[in-house]
């Protein structure tokens, strides 16, 4: 082989080198991320499900390099199990009621839920956010109302667009999903003492192949850029620790 052909060679290797360098992270993430990390990110490869099933997908070795969990159960089970770096808090969410804009059932309340004929939309309880719902209702001594669940859904955007398509009275979601839907949907407030703690974290996968674009994104969403997002779309971040 010529020194000439020898050296091309060289440069394409190097190109096809820095390309697979340049490739964006595959982020596994809680559906109700989804707008917020679209913003943060537009050149990142999302997927966006229940956390539940994406913890699972993980276990079983699917490809992700970041993985966003919208209840720490999920990324502290895979880091005690070794499958991720050590998990970091992201955000912190709150749960609300929702119903249509038109509110054909009159809903003024969570405690409205008791109504016989209320159709209820909620996530499995398999998902963060049905887990929260159900945690909210046994506080308020309202578990009674699961006889009026029409649908159990495998993520949280299930529930919007259940009851934005007012295949449901009312649901269960995020206040952050409630936000983004706003023009379909109006939010109810739960009472505060009924509130879990809704804490989202984030961790990079330890079998990533793409480490250097796994730490730049997690970089990015805990970055100025990323709190500023986070904030306007309604999650509350967490706060700083001063230096010492």
């Amino acid at each position: 082989m010529s020194v000439a052909a020898l050296a091309a060679l060289l440069v394409l290797a190097g190109a096809a080198g820095g390309r697979r360098a340049a490739d964006p992270a595959t982020v596994y993430a809680a559906a109700s991320l989804t707008e917020a990390f679209q913003r943060i990110d537009r050149k990142a490869r999302f997927n966006f499900a229940g956390s539940n099933q994406l913890a699972l997908q993980i276990r079983q070795g699917a490809p992700a390099d970041v993985f966003a969990s919208a209840a720490p159960n999920f990324t502290q089970d895979l880091f005690r199990a070794g499958l991720l770096e050590r998990p970091v808090t992201l955000v912190y969410n709150k749960l609300v009621l929702i119903v249509p804009t038109s509110n054909p059932a009159g809903i003024s309340s969570v405690f409205g839920l008791r109504r016989k004929g209320i159709k209820l939309v909620l996530a499995s309880p398999s998902v963060p956010v049905g887990a929260y719902t159900r945690r909210i209702l046994a506080k308020l001594g309202l578990t009674s109302v699961l006889r009026n669940v029409v649908s159990q859904e495998s993520d949280v955007k299930g529930v919007v667009g259940k009851v934005a398509l007012g295949q449901a009275d009312a649901g269960f979601v995020y206040a952050t999903d409630a936000k983004a839907a706003a023009v379909r949907l109006r939010a109810i407030s739960l009472p505060a003492s009924a509130q879990p703690e809704v804490r989202y974290e984030i961790a990079v996968v330890k079998a990533s192949r793409n480490r250097a674009a796994a730490q730049a994104f997690v970089r990015k969403v805990l970055g100025p850029t990323g709190r500023g997002v986070l904030s306007s779309t309604g999650f509350a971040l967490p706060k700083k620790k001063r230096q010492k």
